[in-house]
């Protein structure tokens, strides 16, 4: 079955996710000042890395909301009791300096030009669809994707299968002519094919080590990818 469609994950994926985390965060501590328990500002972004994480995956797993998983981060890096309106207050501060440092990855637009008459695209994320939809907004790509389909609406995360299915739904289109293309090699790679996609693993870093992906190392890979069309039996990163 022909690949019709991209699905595509959007943090550290086509958004320089990391890097806009770690230089707002680095500028809201210069503005409320580093908290005592840290030594360093690399400190306490390494302590934020591991916070965000984890209770991002509290959020998937659903122990939490979206905006629980926000305040329970404040809460922990702080080491502080805060009543929900400061914890919310904290870190609306934080994203005015997260999303001042926005930006696309260099390799994003070029490849979705050159996909952009071969393929139908969307979006599937495990973020909010209020997040996402405002970020490709000021990002200058909205228009590129024909849906956006995220896990806080869909009441299911990635890497459930009934989140790449119902981002199948939102384009017609059945699980075998839909690629998925994300950072994460079990969450986005991995998760796909299980739901009976292409998965493909943008593996940015070079980690490797995962040979039963289909891997790229950066998006000027996936138009020849996407024409070979291989699912079974692929190398695990493509010239």
């Amino acid at each position: 079955m022909a690949t019709r469609a991209v699905l595509w994950d959007i943090d550290d994926t086509i958004f320089d996710y990391a890097s806009a985390g770690r230089t707002g965060m680095r500028e809201h501590l210069e503005v409320e000042g580093l908290p005592a328990a840290y030594a360093s500002v690399e400190q306490a972004l390494a302590v934020w890395d591991k916070l965000t994480a984890y209770h991002w995956a509290r959020f998937a797993a659903g122990e939490t909301d979206w905006e629980g998983q926000r305040r329970d981060r404040v809460r922990a890096f702080l080491g502080a009791e805060l009543s929900d309106p400061e914890a919310e207050a904290w870190f609306e501060r934080h994203l005015n300096h997260y999303e001042a440092a926005w930006s696309l990855f260099p390799d994003t637009v070029p490849a979705l030009d050159l996909l952009a008459q071969g393929y139908r695209h969307a979006v599937l994320s495990n973020s909010s669809l209020h997040h996402q939809e405002r970020k490709l907004r000021v990002l200058g790509v909205r228009d590129r994707f024909e849906a956006v389909v995220c896990a806080v609406e869909l009441g299911i995360s990635k890497p459930d299968a009934g989140a790449f299915h119902a981002a199948c739904d939102a384009l017609g289109l059945a699980p075998g002519e839909v690629a998925y293309v994300g950072d994460q090699p079990d969450i986005d790679a991995r998760g796909a094919v299980e739901a009976g996609l292409l998965g493909i693993w943008l593996d940015r870093n070079g980690v490797g080590g995962r040979p039963e992906l289909i891997r790229i190392t950066g998006l000027e890979e996936l138009p020849d990818l996407l024409r070979r069309d291989t699912r079974f039996g692929a190398p695990d990163t493509f010239g």
